[in-house]
């Protein structure tokens, strides 16, 4: 009976562990696995219809005239002249000289970066014969109609390194820059306020009408213009992606000026060459009235006789020389002018020369 149970149990373990090599020899097929699936995303094409601060650049239309405070050597002066007009169907500037060393073109249009259509600020020119360029992008805009707020920031670094303001009401603009003085402060501070009233709607009109402006249209594609840099400024204007020699429409006019006999100029003293949309003088009344339509001026050392208005609007204008005989910034009484209408048109793209006599004191 003993050796029958060792040789039960003997063949049970014998069997058990069979069991178990057989299960070791042929497992189970593990279930199958899903394959994971990773969704195709499609980006979100642009809608130039959208786009972003749009409204600006139809209320920038017509000549604009105020004083200017700012921190800059310029200082401040009573009087900044811009006549905004557009230059193509999707983009609106302006050209405008102080004097030989200080001049600035101001731009907006549409442009596409970061898969958004928004407008951009060009802001362009000389500053004491120093050439610079920045731009901007449009990133806060409120516009209640009557009164908007447009906000346009460095494109790569935003408004830590500089920002505009543009802002309407009713009849008023004000623009005003802020600048974190070439990257020496942590935040942009004041560097200009421009407070300026409508002057006239009426010259840009033609402009307008020949461009059906404003029209939702790409001006300029940045999607890849500023990879790799570290600012959207610009010192050396051979790597400006959308330089003055590029702007649409725009002409040169050459202005040239002389004396009558029996005036002699002072070298010290400054002339002033003016160009307007409307003419200042009736016979011989001077109709001071039509300041307003003062379009471009530049200031001259009073023995330069001539001066290139560039990147000038098409159109037809009326042609003045004063000069200022006691200092004052000013036409006033014992300073010498030009009394003729002098009348020029300029041309898309074209050149046109003029030129007047200063023959007349201001009794």
């Amino acid at each position: 009976m003993k050796k029958l149970i060792t040789i039960l149990i003997s063949f049970t373990l014998v069997f058990a562990c069979k069991n178990k090599s057989n299960k070791e020899e042929t497992p189970e097929p593990a279930p199958p696995v899903s394959p994971v699936v990773t969704p195709v995303v499609t980006p979100t094409a642009p809608d130039i219809n959208t786009t972003y601060g749009f409204s600006v650049l139809k209320k920038l239309r017509g000549i604009w005239n105020g004083p200017v405070t700012s921190t800059t050597p310029l200082g401040g002066y009573p009087e900044w002249i811009v006549d905004f007009r557009p230059i193509s169907e999707n983009q609106i500037s302006a050209k405008n000289e102080l004097d030989t060393l200080n001049d600035i073109h101001l731009s907006f249009f549409i442009a596409l970066y970061n898969n958004q259509y928004k407008v951009a600020f060009r802001n362009g020119g000389s500053f004491g014969g120093q050439k610079r360029v920045s731009y901007f992008l449009a990133d806060s805009v409120s516009d209640l109609g009557t009164s908007s707020f447009y906000r346009f920031a460095e494109i790569i670094k935003g408004k830590k390194r500089a920002y505009t303001e543009v802002i309407f009401k009713a009849d008023s603009l004000y623009i005003r820059s802020y600048t974190n003085k070439y990257n020496t402060q942590t935040t942009a501070t004041p560097h200009m306020v421009w407070s300026a009233k409508l002057q006239d709607s009426t010259s840009c009109q033609p402009a307008v009408s020949n461009f059906s402006f404003p029209k939702k249209t790409l001006k300029k594609d940045f999607s890849t213009t500023f990879s790799g840099q570290a600012e959207a400024i610009y010192y050396s204007l051979s790597t400006d992606p959308f330089p003055e020699n590029a702007q649409p429409y725009l002409g040169i006019t050459n202005a040239a000026y002389s004396y009558a006999a029996g005036y002699t100029p002072a070298a010290s003293k400054k002339a002033v060459l003016i160009i307007t949309t409307q003419p200042l003088f009736s016979g011989p009344v001077f109709l001071s009235a039509n300041l307003k339509y003062r379009s471009r001026y530049v200031i001259l050392a009073a023995n330069d006789a001539n001066f290139n208005f560039n990147y000038m609007h098409p159109g037809t204008y009326y042609y003045y020389a004063w000069y200022d005989a006691d200092g004052n910034a000013a036409p006033t009484s014992g300073d010498w002018i030009s009394t003729s209408n002098i009348t020029f048109t300029l041309g898309s793209q074209g050149t046109a020369s003029t030129t007047t006599q200063i023959n007349f004191t201001i009794p």
